[in-house]
């Protein structure tokens, strides 16, 4: 798909989940978190999960990434100052990408949800908060930097969660114990934060089963399945499984 990112087209590549039918769909936007990946980002777990409820899941990739052209800019660097302006680079890139896959005939526009794993799920409560007529958002194990290796992490990741809290609906955050990279008391104090800052927020944490850490708890849907499935009756959308 072709978007204009600061006046120039770049293509980015976009991976499409949806029912049988014409539409139009509910539809989730769902986005990567960092790092370099050659193939489309695919979060096929929870793709099918949405899909059997009658929904599309479309999962962008991020410039740079996944056979996406352009370079990506959102940067590692552990400081305040810099890691929102990547963070902006990131958001500039969803504001374009979302536009382009709405106007798509088989999306329901009146009823988009957002979400993400790691930095793809902090990305997305901060989008929501200028994002009004979002109905739901979904935030796996969001961060943009774990206090294992950031000593500014804290300050970096509730900078941008709390750009979230004008959004005004409550948004779904689903965190694992054993995280590698956010570790369970950070990411609890960061919703807390985001909370007292006027935020709303349903929390819940899962024991991930083995063989897998608690940051791919988004592998898991038998973790987080009937939570999903009350958040999203309780923002009017489609949450049963079609038989």
């Amino acid at each position: 798909m072709s978007v204009a990112i600061n006046g120039t087209a770049v293509k980015l590549s976009t991976v499409t989940y949806k029912p049988v039918g014409d539409g139009p769909f509910p539809t989730l936007i769902f986005h990567h978190g960092s790092g370099g990946f050659a193939h489309s980002y695919d979060p096929r777990a929870i793709a099918q999960w949405f899909v059997e409820r009658g929904w599309v899941v479309i999962a962008p990739s991020r410039r740079g990434r996944g056979g996406s052209e352009g370079a990506d800019e959102e940067g590692d660097a552990c400081s305040v100052a810099n890691a929102v302006e990547g963070a902006d680079r990131a958001l500039g890139e969803i504001d374009a990408v979302t536009s382009a896959l709405i106007s798509q005939p088989f999306v329901d526009r009146s009823r988009i949800a957002v979400g993400g794993q790691s930095r793809g799920g902090v990305l997305s409560v901060a989008w929501s908060g200028k994002h009004p007529e979002v109905r739901a958002v979904v935030n796996f194990v969001g961060g943009w930097k774990g206090s294992r290796t950031c000593l500014q992490a804290a300050a970096i990741n509730r900078t941008l969660l709390n750009r979230g809290v004008t959004w005004r609906q409550p948004s779904l955050w689903l965190y694992g114990d054993g995280d590698v990279f956010y570790p369970l008391e950070d990411t609890k104090a960061n919703f807390d934060a985001f909370l007292a800052a006027g935020g709303k927020g349903v929390w819940h944490d899962y024991k991930p089963p083995q063989m897998l850490n608690g940051h791919q708890i988004a592998l898991a849907p038998q973790l987080w399945s009937a939570d999903m499935d009350a958040y999203l009756a309780d923002r009017g959308l489609p949450s049963k499984r079609r038989d």
